[in-house]
């Protein structure tokens, strides 16, 4: 089973934020316990007596403003969310990253919820499709903090498996998605640092973060597949989304399923 863990950054209804943004990791199965002891090891050098109580939460350990974080300077805060990160870079080559980033004023009326949620759905059964191709015939499923819009999403995925998103029917997932608690989940945590890295280089123009998960994202012949760049502000915006966006307009080789909807 590949699963896909997913956690949001940003909020979906404040308005001194310009963007929301939905994103994660897709890993096969055998390969959580990895990032399951890697995340205790890093969490032994900051509360070595209880390295299972420390809980990964970027936004927390960026503002310093909770413990373990409260007494910590600025670049050692900040150094322990480029570790996490640096732990994803380092792992498994099969470890894929997505992230859907919406500029929230350039769709007024639409939930960014629903529209990175089915974004990151069709990119993922999309990637899931790719590998059937190869051989692999293992479906996926959505494990998301618990605190993320469940009901919303259990229904929307019901939804993609039936009705189809505006890209097609969504058809490798093999559930409606898992929510799980933070706490406890290591890879979620991964999830929470992936999210957050895309929003503050969408919100603030921080590439800090960003820069170190770029080469994971979903990519297939130099194309990437695993971001979004959802906005309407730019049409030469040169981020990472956007610039492989125009690659494939420009040799023809945006999936249907992919190609981006009427707003």
């Amino acid at each position: 089973m590949h699963l896909l863990y997913l956690d949001d950054a940003g909020s979906a209804t404040n308005q001194q934020e310009e963007y929301f943004v939905l994103g994660g990791i897709s890993i096969f199965e055998a390969q959580a316990y990895f990032f399951v002891q890697e995340m205790d090891k890093l969490a032994s050098t900051i509360n070595p007596r209880n390295p299972h109580d420390v809980e990964f939460h970027a936004s927390e350990i960026y503002s310093r403003k909770e413990q373990p974080w409260k007494g910590m300077g600025q670049q050692e805060a900040r150094g322990v969310i480029k570790a996490v990160l640096n732990i994803l870079k380092q792992s498994y080559e099969t470890a894929r990253v997505f992230a859907c980033a919406v500029h929230k004023k350039s769709f007024p009326g639409r939930d960014p919820v629903e529209l990175a949620f089915e974004d990151l759905c069709s990119r993922f059964d999309l990637y899931l499709d790719r590998l059937r191709g190869q051989g692999d015939r293992q479906r996926g499923i959505l494990i998301l903090d618990e605190s993320t819009h469940e009901t919303t999403l259990q229904r929307l995925t019901r939804e993609f498996r039936t009705l189809g998103t505006r890209w097609g029917v969504v058809d490798n997932l093999a559930e409606t998605p898992l929510f799980v608690d933070s706490k406890v989940s290591r890879a979620i945590q991964i999830a929470d640092h992936i999210a957050y890295a895309v929003f503050r280089r969408y919100n603030a123009g921080d590439t800090n973060y960003f820069d170190i998960i770029a080469p994971k994202f979903d990519s297939f012949e130099g194309i990437i597949h695993g971001l979004s760049h959802k906005q309407k502000l730019d049409t030469t915006c040169m981020c990472l989304a956007c610039n492989s966006r125009r690659a494939r307009e420009h040799e023809g080789q945006i999936p249907i399923k992919l190609k981006e909807p009427d707003e």
